[in-house]
């Protein structure tokens, strides 16, 4: 891994860890699989630290450009699919 999560200086600690969960579980759909459920509540908790879409859109883009893997992509196959578990 040679990128870095986008993370903003304002957050808590415990938002911070927050943050990084959430996008270890984003790499983890693309290198494994992750339970669906589990992706859905770390995104549920990033969106409480992130709930403007502009601001979510900014922070997926710049994770995308470092490190390939699409945020909105996986967030999205979670929410449409039935399947316990989400591999890109």
């Amino acid at each position: 891994m040679n990128y870095s999560y986008p993370i903003d200086e304002t957050w808590s600690k415990q938002e911070i860890i927050d943050v990084v969960n959430f996008f270890t579980l984003i790499e983890k759909a693309y290198e494994s699989q992750v339970p669906r459920e589990d992706l859905l509540i770390v995104y549920r908790r990033f969106k409480e630290i992130v709930p403007s879409k502009s601001e979510e859109k900014k922070i997926f883009a710049e994770f995308t450009k470092s490190s390939g893997y699409s945020p909105y992509h996986v967030v999205k196959k979670a929410r449409e699919s039935e399947e316990k578990t989400i591999k890109m």
